[in-house]
């Protein structure tokens, strides 16, 4: 009998707690925090790719083109840290046309260069020792954690301007904030590809050539915001 006592002791309890937090005066918005900035990095991704009839002959010739490209990318001076094996394949293909099999063999490295300014001495040097394809392209920054942080609070505030919009005409004023929750997709910070291409001199210095779009990413934050009004 105590025990169901207890109970119905601690549900009605509940109960009127459930009520008083239902019965708080509050307004829920969301706010978008927004920095765009030029990027300072760029992360490549490459490949080098071989094919032929024998696997052993086709792998031999991967490891050849690999051997050369990571010794140009070690006089490039890029640290270690900066440059990393993601991928090594050798797999078996068919030829419909021709009927015949293959093997295709495949070595990606991912390069985070820091110096944008060196972009096409790189790039040049890396096809000229094999590589044969560029899987993709990322320009990031180095202050990524800095702008983040600014971006959250243009969000916060940007969410409590909305809330103050809203309730001025009815003569309230916004109060504390009772929750945030962060509702941003990812912190990839997106390219806008409407700046200047970086120019760059060619080797006889006679005219430039433009050969990478920099432009600024963007970096974003969504945030909702629960705040209780006075």
């Amino acid at each position: 009998m105590k025990n169901l006592l207890f109970i119905l002791v601690s549900i009605f309890a509940m109960n009127l707690q459930a009520q008083d937090i239902k019965q708080i005066p509050m307004i829920n918005v969301s706010g978008e925090g927004k920095i765009k900035v030029a990027p300072d990095q760029v992360s490549i991704t490459i490949s080098i790719e071989t094919k032929g009839a024998v696997a052993a002959d086709v792998k031999k010739e991967n490891d050849q083109k690999m051997d050369a490209v990571l010794k140009f990318i070690k006089k490039s001076a890029l640290p270690k840290e900066d440059y990393q094996t993601q991928r090594v394949s050798l797999n078996p293909n068919y030829d419909y046309e021709k009927k015949k099999q293959y093997f295709l063999a495949t070595q990606t490295i991912n390069l985070l260069l820091k110096d944008l300014s060196k972009y096409d001495l790189l790039m040049e040097g890396l096809v000229n020792n094999g590589v044969n394809r560029i899987a993709s392209l990322e320009f990031k920054t180095s202050k990524m954690e800095q702008y983040q942080s600014d971006s959250r609070k243009l969000a916060v505030k940007n969410a409590k301007s909305k809330a103050e919009d809203f309730v001025f005409v009815l003569g309230q004023k916004v109060g504390r904030a009772i929750t945030i929750s962060d509702n941003t997709q990812n912190y990839n910070p997106q390219p806008i590809m409407y700046a200047a291409m970086k120019t760059t001199a060619m080797a006889d210095g006679s005219e430039t050539r433009e050969t990478l779009a920099s432009g600024e990413i963007e970096i974003l934050v969504n945030v909702n915001v629960s705040f209780s009004l006075e």
